[in-house]
């Protein structure tokens, strides 16, 4: 059983990934483009730093009853990503905004954790879901940031919830190949057109590739994922 515990260790295991990644890139790398299509390193670095603060209004949401939306609108979420890839501070605005994130979780009362608020997505879950979500940033966009850090530096058990995740996600959508995918740790029976595939990789690459990030078999493209 996953608990807010091990989600939380995740969140800032990929922290700290994050934070070396960018402590190996000078200011000019900054400036060039990242391992996501259409943004600079400094666009993925505000946006993570301006995510740590939509689930920390999220935490507040689960403290005090008080509805507090991460966004007020995709409108306004793009544009504080697009300002803050500009802000002189950005490495600082990135490190403290997720201590900031740490210790609104480390003070969030017991009984809050099950109080309901509703993700950027509109999908209504427990607050003790958003160190999960808080984990699949920092883990994932440490990789993204293209600085070195890659898939097989995250930890087994978060790949391995992160594929069982992002399966069922797949499965429920649709609009995929079938596939059936196999680990030395793991096997998912994705739901999708035609015959399922057989994929057979390893448990980082499986996971890599299931969310848009690494490659798979030729000619198996996946639908987006997020």
């Amino acid at each position: 059983m996953i608990t807010t515990l091990d989600t939380q260790t995740w969140a800032e295991t990929g922290t700290r990934l994050l934070s070396s990644s960018l402590d190996r890139l000078g200011d000019r790398d900054l400036d060039a483009p990242c391992a996501l299509p259409g943004w600079t390193r400094r666009h993925l670095l505000a946006h993570v730093a301006s995510n740590a603060e939509a689930i920390g209004r999220l935490l507040e949401w689960a403290r005090t009853g008080v509805e507090t939306p991460m966004y007020s609108s995709p409108e306004q979420r793009a544009a504080d990503i697009e300002t803050g890839s500009a802000r002189p501070d950005l490495r600082e605005w990135v490190r403290a905004s997720a201590t900031t994130l740490t210790a609104a979780m480390d003070a969030l009362p017991a009984e809050a954790w099950s109080a309901r608020v509703v993700t950027a997505q509109g999908r209504i879950v427990p607050a003790s879901e958003t160190p999960w979500m808080r984990a699949r940033e920092t883990c994932i966009h440490a990789v993204d940031l293209d600085a070195g850090t890659t898939f097989a530096e995250l930890p087994d058990a978060f790949l391995r919830h992160l594929l069982d995740e992002v399966a069922a996600w797949r499965s429920s959508r649709g609009g995929g190949p079938a596939v059936v995918l196999v680990t030395p740790e793991t096997r998912h029976d994705i739901a999708g057109d035609g015959a399922p595939q057989h994929v057979e990789l390893p448990l980082a690459a499986a996971a890599a590739w299931i969310v848009g990030r690494g490659p798979g078999p030729d000619q198996l493209a996946l639908p987006r994922w997020l």
